[in-house]
């Protein structure tokens, strides 16, 4: 883990990008790390992983549509997104960032990288995959998923979401205690939540993942319902400049329920 002192307080503002306003929040100081969260997740789910970084600069925002940031008038793929990211590091004034993609932030995060390879220094691949061809995930969990209820209603959070974590989650009732907070004080808008699953459905990093040349740490837990740990294997087999990190009982929710586990491997490989 960096050595620097206690990140500084997080400043969080609204940021103007191709005609729609996001929420962006910036914690520390460093080299930027970008955070790019899972489906209808909002920043202020990345508390208990931002509270280990040191050393660094957090940027972190709402997807267009979830959480307190406009949704785009009409649904875009993920190259779309990519580019929306992009334009956002530049109105930050970021030239290039390492970049922590989580889950659907995984996609777009491989996405990036490709379609701008420039801006992604290092990469960073957390309960992710590759798209189609893709090992598909636990019938009941994938059901789940294609509705954000867990985002609306307590006891559906308490219901669903043990089912499609996995790891420490399932195990440990207190974590849903609390994790419940930040996820249920902003959820994303219906349509938002939509448009997302719009940009992954059919989505695939197969026919260029190998032309990824960055740095790659891919981390993946062996109790994710979501993403079954072959597909994490076969993206560290195609990305070029890639090593696997396997969290023993990790669920799909690792850099949530128990980030202790990682931050030091990533912290490890970002000083690389």
């Amino acid at each position: 883990m960096s050595t620097g002192g206690r990140s500084a307080r997080r400043r969080t503002m609204q940021v103007r990008v191709d005609g729609l306003t996001l929420r962006v929040a910036r914690r520390g100081s460093g080299p930027p790390l970008l955070l790019l969260t899972g489906i209808g997740a909002n920043l202020d789910m990345w508390q208990p992983f931002e509270r280990l970084v040191r050393g660094r600069e957090l940027i972190a925002l709402d997807a267009p549509g979830t959480g307190l940031s406009d949704r785009t008038r009409c649904p875009k793929r993920m190259s779309g997104l990519a580019r929306l990211v992009a334009a956002l590091l530049d109105e930050l004034d970021v030239a290039h960032a390492d970049v922590l993609g989580y889950s659907f932030g995984g996609l777009l995060a491989q996405e990036l990288a490709h379609r701008s390879p420039e801006r992604v220094r290092r990469l960073i691949l957390c309960a992710t995959a590759q798209g189609l061809p893709v090992i598909p995930p636990s019938p009941l969990p994938a059901l789940m998923l294609v509705t954000p209820a867990r985002y609306y209603d307590r006891r559906l959070f308490d219901l669903m979401i043990p089912y499609i974590a996995g790891g420490r989650t399932r195990r440990d009732p207190g974590q849903l205690e609390q994790q419940a907070a930040a996820r249920l004080a902003r959820p994303p808008q219906l349509l938002g939540y939509a448009y997302q699953l719009y940009a992954a459905s059919g989505w695939s990093s197969v026919p260029w993942l190998w032309r990824i040349k960055q740095p790659t740490l891919i981390i993946a837990g062996d109790d994710d319902p979501i993403i079954p740990l072959a597909n994490p294997k076969l993206m560290a087999r195609m990305i070029p400049a890639s090593q696997l990190r396997v969290v023993k009982g990790g669920g799909h929710l690792f850099l949530l329920d128990e980030p202790e586990s990682v931050v030091d491997d990533i912290d490890a490989f970002l000083d690389a």
